[in-house]
């Protein structure tokens, strides 16, 4: 078992909650020695923040380790923080682990996605995982979500409830992007999967984007509909990243013709261990979505009176829902979830007009916030 998701249960850990952590995690050893450039979840190679990343906005508030292995993002009085990814990728797996701010975090939103916005702004490709901060003594709440081709009307999002404090430790979170399927990950646990079917079109995403990671000030919406906001008494907050992971085919998005070395980059990440979920992670990830998810868009027949094609109705799950694709009743694990709806949104990034492809050591300061127009959860 990886003894980070015990360390930030041991304080209030039950008999029946170590047995879900035992039902979902494998026993392995997950924790890369800190000089070590290989994070053994998946086995994957880590970079430093020079090798892969650049400033998106507000440099000052942005630490790099002096081994420029892990960074911390800040959000003061003054402004949130970004970094983006210095190239782009047709297709890849994206991967950091993360310990999220803690005490009274409402109105923050740390994000970590895949986007093209800046350089395709009417039809822009996204695959998100949004942590939303909460107030005191209430828990992190996330949600993923996708865009293809521009298709903010017709957000695909869920949400879920964690198992654990993700202020008390790391955790790597990760998202696969193939030709074929999407996949998110907590650990080497599988929350999500979305399989291409031919019906979605353009909706799945599929030119090139860049990762991003950012917090910033959501008060007007993310905690109870925007009731509770950023206390900046407690700032400055701070999230931290490390184990940085960037895998797949770097490309030139204006190029009209895609490079054909994709090809061979493409099946070599669809052979990877994370590019499928064997029955194991499928019965984790069955497990986590019966417990901890309190919203699917592929159950709100209110809005989509036809499930969109690529969702597949899961009877379990389809039994916990309303028509509304909210819970029937409380969740198992931790109170009342009924929140007000959500809209979709697009993401706005501040004062970008052109992309920046140099490696930048230091980053010319750069200063804003970066914007949603999304919804309460």
């Amino acid at each position: 078992m990886d003894y980070r998701v015990l360390s930030s249960v041991s304080k209030s850990i039950t008999p029946f909650s170590l047995l879900l952590l035992l039902y979902i995690f494998p026993a392995t050893e997950t924790t890369a020695a800190a000089a070590n450039t290989t994070y053994k979840a998946f086995n994957l190679s880590t970079i430093t923040f020079e090798e892969g990343y650049s400033p998106l906005f507000s440099d000052f508030n942005i630490e790099r380790s002096p081994d420029d292995r892990s960074f911390r993002l800040l959000l003061n009085k003054f402004s949130g923080s970004g970094v983006i990814s210095t190239e782009y990728y047709n297709y890849g797996f994206f991967s950091a682990s993360i310990k999220l701010p803690a005490i009274y975090t409402a109105g923050i939103v740390v994000a970590f996605y895949t986007s093209n916005a800046d350089t395709f702004e009417k039809n822009h490709d996204e695959l998100d995982i949004e942590f939303l901060g909460n107030v005191n003594g209430q828990p992190w709440r996330f949600q993923t979500n996708m865009y293809g081709n521009g298709s903010v009307s017709r957000g695909r999002e869920e949400r879920y409830r964690m198992w654990f404090d993700p202020s008390k430790d790391f955790h790597q979170y990760s998202i696969l992007w193939t030709p074929k399927n999407i996949i998110f990950y907590i650990d080497e646990t599988p929350l999500r999967e979305v399989n291409r079917h031919p019906a979605m079109g353009g909706d799945f995403p599929s030119k090139p984007m860049s990762l991003y990671a950012t917090i910033w000030d959501a008060s007007s919406w993310a905690t109870n509909g925007g009731k509770a906001k950023v206390d900046y008494k407690y700032e400055p907050f701070a999230t931290v990243l490390k184990d940085l992971v960037l895998e797949g085919c770097i490309v030139d998005p204006t190029e009209q013709i895609p490079s054909t070395n994709c090809t061979d980059r493409s099946a070599k990440l669809l052979a990877q261990d994370y590019s499928y979920i064997t029955p194991e992670r499928r019965k984790s990830m069955k497990f986590f979505r019966e417990r901890y998810m309190y919203y699917s868009y592929c159950y709100d027949n209110l809005r989509y009176p036809v499930p969109p094609p690529e969702c597949v109705i899961v009877q379990s799950e389809r039994d916990l829902f309303r028509d509304s694709g909210r819970l029937r009743q409380k969740m198992k694990f931790g109170g009342s979830h009924s929140h007000s709806h959500s809209q979709t949104h697009r993401k706005h990034h501040p004062g970008r007009s052109s992309r920046r492809r140099n490696k930048v050591a230091g980053g010319a300061s750069k200063s804003g916030r970066r914007g949603s127009a999304a919804a309460a959860m």
